[in-house]
C-alpha cells in the first residue's frame, strides 16, 4: 500500500477515538449534568448531528481546496471538543457538553472522508482493501478511546471525567501532526476536474447501484448505531451490570467493527460484494437474535460482536460499490450524499435510542432494526436483478 494509505491509517487510530470516546462515556457523564434522565443520551446522538452538519462543508471545502487543508480543519475541530467537554466537566454544564458532541462530530465528518482519500490513493482494483485497511485504524481508536475517557479518574474524580476530555484534545493534536508531516495530495490518483461537473444529481440517483450502495452503509450504521448506544444504558441500568463490564463490551464490539478489515477487503476480491453484503446481513441477524435471547454479559458481549461484524462487511461492501455509480468529476457530490444519508440515518438511530429503551425496553428495541435489514435487503435485490449479465458472473 502506498504511503498515503498508512498515514491515513494513524490519523484514524488516534482522530477516530472522539467516537469510542463519547460513546463509552457521553451517556454516563450526560446522565450527571442532564436535567432529567431522557436526555442522558443527547450528547451521544448529539455527535452524529455535528457529523451530519458538517458532511456537505467538508465535501464542498475538498472540492475547491483539496482534502489535506479540510483533513486538517477536521483534527482541530476534534482538539476543540476536547477542551469544550472540559469545560463542561468544569462547569458542570449539559449544554456545554452537548456543544463539546457536535464539535467532535464536525471532526468526525472529516475523519469519514479517509477511506475515499485512500481509495483514490490506489489503483481500482485495490480501492476495496484500501478503504479496509484506513478503517484498521479504528482497532487502535477502539481501545485507545474509551481508555483515556477514564484517565483523571472518570466519573469519580472531583470534576468528572474532565481530564479524560484533555487528553482526548491531547490526542486530537496528535492526528494533526501526522497528516501535516505525512500525508501528500500528489499521491491521490484521481484526475483533477473542474468543481461540480458530471451529471445532473438526477441522474445519477436513478441507479440501483447507488441506493444499493448507500443503503448498506446507512442501514448498517444506523442499526449499529442504535443498538450501541442503548447497550451501556441496558447493561448498567436495566441489567445491572457494573459499568466496567460495559466498558470492555463496548470495546470489543468496536474492535469487531474494525478487526474484520483485515480480510474484507480480500474476501471482496473472492466472494465479491453481494456475497458480502449478505454475510453482513446474516451477523446482524444474529446480534438481534442473541440479544434477544438474554441479558447476561456473555449475551450481550455475543450480540455486539457480531454487531460490529455485520457493521463491517455492510459499510466496506457500500463504500466499495459506491464509485460504481459515479465519474472522477461527480466524487465530491455523490460521497457527500452518501455520507449525508449514512450519519443522517445514524443520527437519527442515535437520538432515538434512549426514548425507544426508555418506551420499549431492550427487546423492543431490538425488534425495531429488523424492518430496516428488510429494506437493504430489497435494494440489494433490485440492484442484483437490474446489473449487466457480464457483472453478475464476475460476482
Amino acid at each position: 500500500m502506498p504511503l498515503n494509505v498508512w498515514i491515513l491509517v494513524a490519523a484514524q487510530a488516534l482522530a477516530m477515538c472522539t467516537a469510542p470516546f463519547i460513546v463509552f462515556i457521553g451517556s454516563i457523564h450526560g446522565r450527571l449534568l442532564a436535567p432529567s434522565p431522557e436526555l442522558a443520551t443527547l450528547p451521544v446522538g448529539l455527535v452524529v448531528v455535528g457529523t451530519v452538519l458538517a458532511i456537505k462543508p467538508a465535501t464542498w471545502l475538498m472540492e475547491r481546496m483539496g482534502r489535506k487543508p479540510v483533513m486538517l480543519l477536521g483534527t482541530l475541530s476534534g482538539t476543540m471538543a476536547g477542551l469544550l467537554g472540559a469545560l463542561a466537566a468544569w462547569t458542570g454544564s449539559f449544554p456545554l457538553l452537548c456543544a463539546a458532541a457536535v464539535v467532535g462530530g464536525t471532526g468526525l465528518a472529516v475523519v469519514h472522508q479517509y477511506r475515499f482519500a485512500a481509495m483514490e490513493s490506489v489503483s481500482s482494483q485495490m480501492a476495496g482493501s484500501a478503504a479496509a485497511r484506513v478503517l484498521l485504524g479504528g482497532l487502535v481508536a477502539a481501545w485507545l478511546g474509551p481508555e483515556i475517557a477514564l484517565a483523571g479518574g472518570g466519573s469519580e474524580a472531583e470534576f468528572p471525567f474532565m481530564g479524560g476530555w484533555l487528553a482526548l484534545a491531547a490526542v486530537q493534536l496528535l492526528a494533526m501532526a501526522v497528516l501535516a508531516l505525512g500525508y501528500r495530495a500528489s499521491g491521490e490518483h484521481v484526475r483533477e476536474t473542474p468543481a461540480g461537473g458530471g451529471r445532473p444529481m438526477s441522474a445519477i440517483v436513478r441507479q440501483p447501484v447507488i441506493w444499493a450502495a448507500i443503503s448498506a452503509a446507512a442501514v448498517g450504521y444506523a442499526i449499529m448505531s442504535f443498538i450501541m448506544t442503548a447497550t451501556p444504558l441496558s447493561m448498567t441500568e436495566v441489567a445491572s451490570h457494573p459499568l466496567e463490564d460495559a466498558k470492555w463490551v463496548i470495546q470489543i464490539h468496536i474492535m469487531a467493527m474494525y478487526l474484520p478489515s483485515l480480510v474484507s477487503g480480500w474476501l471482496i476480491r473472492v466472494v465479491g460484494i453481494p456475497r458480502m453484503m449478505g454475510l453482513g446481513l446474516l451477523a446482524y441477524l444474529g446480534c438481534v437474535a442473541v440479544a434477544f435471547s438474554g441479558i447476561s454479559f456473555g449475551h450481550y458481549l455475543s450480540a455486539l460482536i457480531l454487531l460490529g461484524i455485520g457493521w463491517n462487511f455492510l459499510f466496506v461492501g457500500g463504500t466499495t460499490l459506491l464509485p460504481q455509480g459515479y465519474r472522477d468529476e461527480e466524487r465530491f457530490r455523490v460521497q457527500g450524499l452518501n455520507d449525508l444519508m449514512v450519519f443522517g440515518s445514524q443520527a437519527t438511530a442515535a437520538l432515538s435510542a434512549g426514548v425507544v429503551l426508555a418506551a420499549f425496553d431492550w427487546t423492543g428495541l431490538l425488534l425495531i432494526a429488523v424492518p430496516f435489514l428488510i429494506l437493504h435487503g430489497v435494494l440489494m435485490a433490485v440492484w442484483l436483478l437490474n446489473r449487466p449479465a457480464a457483472s453478475r458472473v464476475i460476482d
